[in-house]
């Protein structure tokens, strides 16, 4: 079965948008999808910044708030940007790693959801371990394991991996013959090419 490797950042906004519709896309085209969430801050600061570059850069800033309100609206997702921007998203990315990896697709909607749909803090533990809950997940056996040092290491080999491979963005997508898809606009692209398209 065709896989491809999708990276995502929890505090990114088109990570958003992604991970609403990744999953039935893939699956329609029988391409299996990794899930893989990793910290952008410390690519970032490898290019010299020390936030997001739509905070960096007010206008394009200005112009992803209004992008996003138009493809939510299309998609029918609601789009409430959270305070501050970017969220702290350390807490989040361990946790999606230590839930079990057949749920961590799930998880990681309802984490954006939370986020992007209704504005809340997703570096609150009790709004992580409340959307646990719901997904009917050990929360208290889960946060342990994702304040464990192996999960911690697992996180930072994750995000130094990502940065190996050349990833400067997310959502980014990766097929499995090395080749790199930047943006949720380049998902169906993506798909294609794991399934052999050229």
């Amino acid at each position: 079965m065709a896989q491809l490797d999708f990276w995502y950042e929890f505090a990114s906004t088109y990570s958003y948008l992604a991970a609403m519709r990744c999953q039935s896309v893939a699956e329609a085209s029988g391409v299996r999808l990794r899930w893989r969430p990793f910290l952008l801050g410390p690519i970032f600061v490898a290019q010299g910044w020390n936030t997001s570059p739509f905070n960096l850069y007010p206008a394009k800033g200005r112009y992803m708030l209004r992008d996003l309100e138009r493809i939510c609206g299309q998609r029918g997702l609601t789009f409430r940007p959270p305070e501050p921007f970017p969220q702290n998203s350390l807490l989040a990315a361990r946790v999606a790693l230590a839930v079990p990896e057949d749920r961590r697709p799930e998880f990681s909607r309802a984490v954006y959801l939370a986020e992007f749909g209704e504005g809340r803090n997703i570096a609150d533990e009790s709004l992580l371990g409340e959307l646990l809950l719901r997904l009917g997940l050990p929360a208290a056996e889960i946060f342990e394991k994702a304040k464990s040092d192996a999960v911690r290491a697992m996180l930072r080999e994750e995000t130094a991996t990502a940065q190996r491979l050349g990833l400067f963005g997310a959502p980014s997508f990766i097929a499995g013959d090395g080749e790199i898809f930047w943006g949720d606009d380049r998902l169906e692209q993506a798909v294609a090419w794991a399934k052999g398209g050229r």
